[in-house]
């Protein structure tokens, strides 16, 4: 499923662990497009996780694979040195910018509820062809922990702040700043800490589309693990 010799080069994010790019990821790209297009009517939208669009989860068997070639690739220069849980699943952003929640109109992180110990990892993997649908941002908050968390909370709460345009984040504003920006290519996956802010930089909104083989397909990997002891 996955190339067995890749090539990993490491972009580097100020105060984090670097971001691993992949080119020319997957063997068959193409037959998971197919696959995606197929199943388009079991996407569902899950709103626990205000991803803004439907998604579709791969199983065990595909989070998996992905896990082993988080093992043999990637985990070291992450911090990992055990997996404890992986998933995988295609996501299809699809909302339009003026019905975004609030909370959607920011980064993010993916390292809730994290015991000590145990970190977190992500993975996205660009599933079509026009470059303009948009890579992935990182960031890095202006203000303080405790300020940091009041903004997240009161976005999370629908309270939509003066401070923030709406639609998609795509710079930086008063609440963070924009480190820097992998660009989309199709069959290029990247992995980052599930610890750094983060957000797809969809800067052309419009071109966003139901139909998987024309919209922001991705594949998303999710990856809990136990910290390398230094």
């Amino acid at each position: 499923m996955f190339n067995p010799r890749p090539t990993v080069r490491y972009v580097a994010i100020a105060g984090h662990a670097p971001c691993a790019v992949v080119d020319d990821f997957l063997l068959d790209p193409d037959a998971l497009v197919a696959r995606a297009v197929a199943a388009q009517a079991r996407f569902a939208v899950d709103p626990a996780n205000y991803y803004p669009g439907p998604e579709l989860d791969l199983g065990r068997e595909a989070a998996l694979r992905l896990d082993d070639f988080f093992i043999q690739h990637i985990r070291r220069a992450l911090g990992a040195q055990r997996t404890i849980s992986v998933a995988a699943r295609l996501a299809l952003a699809t909302v339009a910018p003026f019905e975004l929640h609030p909370l959607q109109r920011l980064c993010h992180r993916d390292c809730a509820g994290l015991a000590p110990g145990v970190g977190a990892a992500a993975a996205v993997v660009y599933l079509f062809d026009d470059a303009r649908l948009g890579g992935t941002s990182f960031y890095r908050p202006t203000q303080g922990v405790d300020a940091t968390a009041r903004v997240l909370r009161e976005a999370h709460a629908g309270i939509a702040s003066e401070a923030h345009a709406p639609g998609y984040l795509t710079a930086s504003n008063a609440d963070f700043e924009q480190l820097c920006t992998i660009p989309a290519q199709f069959n290029r996956a990247i992995f980052y800490d599930g610890e750094i802010f983060h957000a797809a930089q969809i800067d052309n909104p419009a071109l966003l589309h139901p139909d998987p083989a024309r919209g922001r397909l991705t594949m998303n990997g999710f990856f809990r693990f136990r910290k390398r002891i230094a």
